[in-house]
């Protein structure tokens, strides 16, 4: 449907980096149901700081499907530019730059989406990394600083003059963080006057929405972001819908069941079981969020301190929840 660099992507729905969510067994995950690209949570430019337990866990890409996208942050150009080489050589195959992060503990470090104030710095940011590495670099920002000062358009053309192989825009601006609503006509303007393929951010929580994004603003293909947590079944959805203009019915109980327990046992396998069984935690309270009794099995879920307590958790969970099915 598109190709960034050498690599086709089959799928116009990606999944968007997201500290302390996409880790590899959430990334494996949404792969299989049906994301054409997943990029991986955000790396420190700090090279120094990758021997910590963190960054081990998010520089893991071991048995991973290609193409393997790594997004990396920080503010200089050329300890970004080393980050990417090391990134290349520990099998990154795509290297992600972000400068749409609007934390305020990245911004405050002048990375993320604090460098679109700064637009000589992004040039140079651009420039040495697509310098440093010989595999493609992809860009994701926001529309601007503030509603004030977007310059979207002027950061997209420095892309692509610079050799980037992909730009994503979120359609809020840094200071927007994430209230309001996500707007998709500067994302329109961009892709009148770029011709690299554009991923278009922010908002995009149904099949039907996607479609609209995609139709209102010419972009290749959508990111989706937070709708992800706790539906990874929403790949497949904006997929089969873009495919056939028909919505997939929702995932049953038991697929609901099955792919829980999957990402479960991802979980503990990982992170091993200590930090698997916490990390664990916030994927269940997503998944069953808007189930039955979900938010009261939360509450019982979080006190269990083993792999095998959240298994057999689980499993008496959807026992429960079937026989409510079957006695309504």
């Amino acid at each position: 449907m598109f190709s960034i660099g050498t690599y086709n992507i089959d799928s116009r729905v990606i999944l968007a980096p997201m500290a302390g969510v996409t880790d590899q067994p959430f990334r494996q995950l949404c792969r299989r149901l049906g994301a054409g690209l997943v990029v991986s949570e955000m790396v420190t430019a700090d090279t120094r700081l990758w021997n910590s337990r963190k960054s081990s866990f998010r520089l893991n890409h071991v048995g991973e499907n290609e193409p393997r996208s790594v997004q990396i942050a920080g503010g200089d150009p050329h300890m970004m530019a080393q980050a990417a080489r090391m990134n290349a050589e520990r099998g990154a195959q795509i290297i992600d730059i972000n400068m749409g992060c609007p934390a305020k503990k990245v911004c405050n470090k002048a990375a993320g989406s604090a460098l679109l104030k700064d637009e000589p710095l992004v040039l140079s940011i651009l420039q040495a990394v697509v310098a440093a590495v010989d595999i493609p670099v992809t860009l994701k920002i926001r529309t601007g600083w503030s509603t004030d000062h977007k310059n979207a358009e002027t950061i997209a053309r420095m892309a692509e003059d610079t050799g980037i192989k992909a730009l994503a825009i979120h359609g809020r601006t840094r200071a927007c963080g994430y209230k309001g609503e996500a707007e998709y006509d500067t994302i329109a303007n961009v892709r009148k006057i770029i011709e690299i393929p554009l991923f278009a951010n922010g908002d995009i929580s149904t099949p039907e929405k996607a479609k609209k994004v995609l139709d209102y603003t010419g972009a290749d293909a959508v990111m989706i972001g937070r709708t992800a947590q706790g539906n990874p079944w929403i790949f497949k959805e904006i997929d089969h819908f873009l495919r056939h203009n028909e919505r997939l019915e929702k995932p049953s109980l038991n697929e609901v069941r099955y792919t829980l327990l999957s990402h479960l046992a991802a979980l503990h396998q990982f992170y091993g079981e200590y930090l698997g069984v916490r990390i664990a935690r916030k994927h269940v309270g997503w998944y069953l969020h808007h189930q039955p009794k979900g938010v009261s099995f939360r509450a019982h879920f979080n006190q269990l301190e083993s792999a095998v307590e959240q298994v057999a958790a689980i499993e008496q969970y959807f026992i429960q929840a079937q026989l409510r099915t079957a006695a309504a």
